[in-house]
């Protein structure tokens, strides 16, 4: 398959994410119209990484998302399940301790990390809930996590253009800049097909993360949720 149903068999998605690799960093430049720069910058001052602190980058691709904290002197652990995004970062960023996993079975021990975060790769789970249940395992006790992802527009004129934006601008644009075009049609359903910014803070809570909250980036096109493991809580 070129492209991965919505209920996305990780093998699909996996594969999908492999043939995209090279240009994937270019790709989201063009088609977020620079904003996805602003987008992790928000994202490492949420994280708020600091020196020998151990940050867990899910979904971190090529490791672009990870340099943050890895320039604010934390110990940074990009992790993917795509083998061909990990040997392109790999490439890129020899020194970074790039590890294969899946984020609803991930190979860490209890109470690892300071800071789990994933940046527009939880929709791309299999098992939401899961995954979040995961993050959660392998958060220290006091640490926190970080979610950015594309969300639900606040406002329903804007809501409305960017959705027309979605289904019919995104994959003409991402047939003339990305090396596997339909791999953006399934991200833009995903997107269309996301919970909106309440319904995710209520799974996030579910799964045991307390003090949730979220702040809407761009209008809500992209929300960012936190939240944080109470100490005494395994």
């Amino acid at each position: 398959m070129t492209r991965a149903s919505l209920e996305k068999q990780p093998h699909e998605v996996a594969s999908m994410f492999d043939d995209v690799a090279e240009r994937y960093d270019l790709t989201n430049d063009v088609l977020s119209l620079g904003q996805d720069r602003r987008w992790r910058k928000e994202v490492a001052r949420a994280v708020d990484a600091r020196p020998a602190q151990k940050v867990l980058d899910l979904a971190a691709g090529t490791g672009t998302s990870s340099l943050p904290f890895s320039r604010a002197g934390a110990y940074v652990v990009p992790c993917d399940f795509s083998q061909g995004m990990l040997q392109v970062g790999k490439r890129r960023q020899p020194w970074m301790p790039f590890t294969a996993g899946d984020a609803t079975r991930l190979p860490f021990k209890d109470d690892t990390f300071d800071a789990v975060t994933i940046s527009f790769g939880l929709r791309n789970v299999q098992d939401t809930d899961a995954a979040l249940r995961e993050m959660y395992r392998v958060t220290r006790p006091g640490g926190r996590v970080v979610i950015c992802e594309f969300s639900h527009p606040t406002w329903a004129p804007f809501r409305t253009v960017y959705t027309e934006y979605l289904m019919r601008a995104l994959p003409p644009v991402a047939r003339t800049v990305s090396s596997n075009p339909d791999a953006y049609v399934y991200l833009a359903e995903s997107i269309r097909a996301w919970p909106d910014q309440s319904a995710l803070a209520d799974r996030l809570r579910t799964a045991g993360w307390s003090s949730v909250a979220w702040r809407n980036l761009t209008g809500g096109v992209v929300a960012l949720h936190r939240g944080f493991k109470v100490s005494g809580q395994s």
